[in-house]
C-alpha cells in the first residue's frame, strides 16, 4: 500500500469513527458536529482519490464551519449530556487528529510536486482545525470538575 492509499484509508476510518460518535450523540447538538466531521473526512478521502487518479482538484479551504462554533452556545445542555464514554471518545479523536497531522507533515516533506505539497498543506490545516475542536470539547467536559474558584489558588484564566 502506498502512502496515498494509506492516507485515503485513514480518512475513511476517521469518517467511520465520527459517524459512530454521531450515533452516540444522537439527539444533542454534537450529533451535527460529528456528522460534519465525518463529511469532512469523506471529502479529504475524495480529494486524495482524485489526486491519485490525476484528476483536476478543487481544494477550496473550508476551516471549522460556523455551525461548529454554535455547539458551544448551550453549555447547560452539553454538560447534562456528556458521559465518561464520550470524554474518552473525544480524547481518542484528538489523538487520531494528531496522528493525521504528523502523517501529512511527513508526506508533505516527501512531496514530489508543488501540487502535492499544497494538498498536504490543506489536509494539515483541516486536521489542525479538527484537533482544536476536540481539545475544546475535552476542556468543556473536564473543566467543571477541575475548576476551583478560590482566592488562595491565585489568578485563574476566565471561565
Amino acid at each position: 500500500m502506498n502512502t496515498i492509499d494509506f492516507a485515503i484509508n485513514m480518512e475513511l476510518e476517521g469518517q467511520k469513527y465520527y459517524l459512530e460518535l454521531a450515533e452516540l450523540n444522537q439527539g444533542n447538538e454534537l450529533q451535527t458536529v460529528f456528522l460534519m466531521l465525518a463529511d469532512s473526512e469523506k471529502q479529504h478521502a475524495e480529494l486524495l482519490k482524485k489526486y491519485k487518479k490525476k484528476e483536476a482538484l478543487n481544494s477550496k479551504d473550508e476551516f471549522i464551519r460556523p455551525e461548529f462554533k454554535s455547539v458551544f452556545r448551550d453549555l447547560q445542555l452539553f454538560r447534562k449530556e456528556h458521559s465518561a464514554k464520550q470524554l474518552e471518545a473525544y480524547r481518542i479523536a484528538s489523538e487520531q487528529e494528531e496522528k493525521s497531522i504528523e502523517l501529512y507533515q511527513g508526506l508533505k516533506a516527501k512531496a514530489e510536486s508543488v501540487l502535492e505539497e499544497e494538498i498536504f498543506d490543506y489536509l494539515i490545516r483541516q486536521e489542525e482545525e479538527h484537533l482544536i475542536l476536540f481539545e475544546e470539547l475535552v476542556k468543556l467536559v473536564t473543566r467543571p470538575e477541575e475548576w476551583v474558584e478560590s482566592a488562595e489558588f491565585g489568578v485563574r484564566e476566565d471561565y
